[in-house]
């Protein structure tokens, strides 16, 4: 198991301590090995990832049969959003979503879940919505395109899908205020994790029933794009790199333009970052939290550099 000095998530339920507001990290990076039946995504549906972030994590390995023995990465560790550490936060490209419920005792906490969102053609949302209304088995009314869509490759919908294991947004649905959108489970958990939906967010249904449980009508709902992230945590700056948007690769200064722009706004200037390994994470992202504090000396981040360079040696 390989820590980088974060909030540890509680395994069995991707939940953690919220941290202090200068500490950005939570969970830790894990190694499992893999038996000889599995493939990545029964990995990631046990380690709670989806299919894009750990193939990301693991490059090389076979999706389909890793093969008993081998080491898998899970990249259970997070920069948190750039926004308010409130309600639900679902960072697009990332593929995650994240849940700051009311504090328990005292203790405020974040709870997080890898979703699947819409395709290029069937954008999700960006920008602040709310939960409007608590669904359980829904049944679903499919719109006239969807069911043009699917008469096109032969799939004649009906007008109403009722509730059941035919049903594709499984046992529990959360509408939003943003017409037409909904966070729900889902009959094929394997393709949690890709861009596969029609815009609403699909989870687990083991992570739906958890969620669907501890919001209530009126939370925040906040969909943003944020394809690289930084996070700082005991005087280490990091980067958390995911591939954008497709639709959103020309809106930008440019990937190393941007993380400078992100950069100089938490007060970090290029003179101390490591920019060889920004480039490297940005022509292949990894997902996970990578040091990119620049090195000054021989002690300068030790710790942080020999665990990336074991994470680094497991992937291989």
């Amino acid at each position: 198991m390989l820590l980088f000095g974060a909030v540890a998530l509680d395994s069995a339920a991707d939940s953690a301590p919220l941290p202090p507001a200068d500490i950005d990290l939570v969970g830790q990076v894990q190694v499992v090995t893999a038996r000889y039946e599995d493939t990545l995504l029964d990995i990631a549906r046990r380690g709670g990832l989806g299919y894009t972030e750990i193939k990301m994590a693991n490059r090389g390995v076979d999706p389909w049969m890793p093969g008993e023995g081998v080491q898998v990465v899970l990249p259970t560790q997070h920069v948190l959003p750039l926004a308010p550490r409130e309600g639900i936060v679902i960072n697009l490209p990332e593929m995650r979503l994240y849940h700051y419920p009311p504090a328990s005792g005292g203790v405020p906490r974040v709870v997080t879940y890898p979703i699947s969102i819409g395709r290029y053609d069937w954008r999700s949302p960006i920008g602040v919505t709310r939960i409007t209304q608590k669904v359980p088995n829904p049944s679903w009314t499919p719109p006239e395109s969807i069911r043009i869509e699917h008469a096109a490759k032969g799939d004649i919908l009906p007008p109403v899908v009722p509730a059941g294991p035919d049903n594709p947004l499984g046992q529990f649905a959360l509408r939003l205020g943003t017409p037409g959108y909904l966070i729900h489970g889902t009959n094929r958990p394997y393709g949690i994790g890709m861009r596969v939906t029609h815009g609403c967010l699909r989870l687990y249904p083991e992570n739906i029933a958890t969620l669907f449980e501890q919001v209530t009508p009126g939370v925040k709902v906040n969909f943003v794009s944020q394809p690289y992230k930084i996070g700082q945590a005991f005087g280490v700056t990091y980067l958390e790199a995911h591939h954008p948007l497709k639709e959103e690769t020309g809106r930008k200064e440019g990937a190393v333009g941007e993380i400078a722009r992100l950069l100089a706004n938490r007060g970090v200037t290029t003179a101390q970052v490591d920019w060889a390994t920004v480039r490297q994470e940005i022509a292949k992202p990894t997902g996970m939290p990578v040091p990119i504090s620049r090195q000054d000396d021989e002690t300068l981040l030790l710790d942080a550099s020999g665990e990336a360079e074991a994470m680094r040696t497991a992937r291989q």
